[in-house]
């Protein structure tokens, strides 16, 4: 699967899902980075789980647990007090799961899931739209943009939240909030179009 397809994802009633949305520049990373520490101040337990659109490893080669996953292990699993890494190899699959990936998370028993790019896949998303960009906003064709973080002239379709992007309070307990609304939250908008 590539980034651009999605596939069917299964809500669970727990963790809150929600996925940030945006083109490549409009700041994802650096609202993720804001966001994260004012949400664990607030009692939440925020995991993130990010999509890569480049090979990346955060192993070494040369190091007990690079030569072991070369070696075959599946995965590889490296711990010390202060943290895990798992490393597992996935050469049959064209892109990440998504859905694999939020079970492997779970057990954390995250309050939130935050999830960065997969902007394809069926989840309620909160979309970062910056109109000098010159790209256009995909929440009038993507029924699981439940708001829109815009800097710039631009009007939300009906059903969509506007948010200022610039407006980090607001949008911090816009997200804060988030897994509260879960259970009322877990299914498409109707778009135009829709009967």
């Amino acid at each position: 699967m590539t980034e651009g397809m999605s596939t069917t994802l299964t809500m669970p009633e727990t963790p809150a899902l929600l996925g940030i949305a945006a083109w490549s520049g409009t700041g994802k990373t650096t609202l993720l980075e804001q966001l994260l520490p004012a949400l664990r101040q607030r009692g939440l337990r925020v995991a993130v789980i990010k999509h890569a659109h480049h090979a990346f490893d955060v192993d070494q080669p040369g190091k007990d647990s690079h030569r072991l996953r070369q070696a075959g292990a599946m995965p590889m699993l490296v711990a010390s007090r202060a943290r895990i890494a798992m490393m597992l190899e996935t050469p049959d699959q064209e892109e990440a799961d998504l859905a694999q990936l939020i079970e492997m998370v779970r057990p954390q028993a995250p309050d939130l899931i935050l999830v960065e790019g997969f902007k394809a896949w069926p989840l309620p998303k909160l979309e970062l739209y910056r109109s000098e960009l010159g790209k256009p906003p995909r929440a009038a064709e993507d029924p699981w943009v439940k708001a829109v973080a815009a800097k710039g002239d631009w009007q939300p379709p009906v059903g969509v939240e506007s948010l200022d992007l610039d407006d980090l309070d607001t949008l911090i307990d816009w997200v804060a909030a988030w897994p509260v609304r879960w259970p009322s939250e877990r299914a498409p908008r109707p778009v135009a179009g829709d009967r």
